[in-house]
């Protein structure tokens, strides 16, 4: 099955938070009002789309206005993390012309359980803001059928 998991920026389980169910309930029952304006350092996850071909995944992820070097899709054992940077250009000397600043700059990142899918064979494409990723299924491997002889 192909899960998709939380970005979390502190992964360590054996780190103990109390408030961290209450956190998630309360984001999961209230939504983020003010999305990613008060956490400080990220940026809001990036949208994708994922749909069963038959025989591949097919991963489709918006990520406007990223240089493809700026795009790093890393492995780990069955996880598949697309991490993505947009770097800040405003000069400070130019920082004084802004009138108005909405775009957002930073790292994007989330995470995506590649259990059932073969890593070895996945392709990557980026264009026009579109990160879009084949992710072949595994082989089920049947056992082969034989006869057996009674003694």
């Amino acid at each position: 099955m192909f899960e998709i998991r939380p970005y979390r920026r502190n992964n360590n389980p054996s780190t103990y938070n109390p408030f961290r169910e209450m956190d998630d309930f309360e984001r999961a029952f209230f939504g983020e009002p003010f999305g990613s304006f008060f956490r400080s350092g990220d940026i809001a996850e990036f949208k994708t789309d994922i749909t069963d071909e038959g025989d591949h995944y097919l991963l489709e992820a918006d990520l406007p206005g990223f240089d493809k070097k700026d795009i790093h899709l890393d492995i780990n054992g069955d996880t598949l993390t697309i991490n993505a940077e947009r770097h800040c250009e405003k000069k400070s000397k130019d920082k004084d012309k802004y009138v108005h600043i909405e775009r957002s700059y930073g790292k994007y990142a989330r995470e995506f359980d590649v259990s059932s899918v073969d890593v070895e064979k996945i392709k990557a494409k980026y264009n026009d803001g579109v990160l879009t990723l084949t992710l072949p299924k595994k082989q089920e491997i049947l056992p082969a059928s034989h006869r057996l002889e009674i003694e």
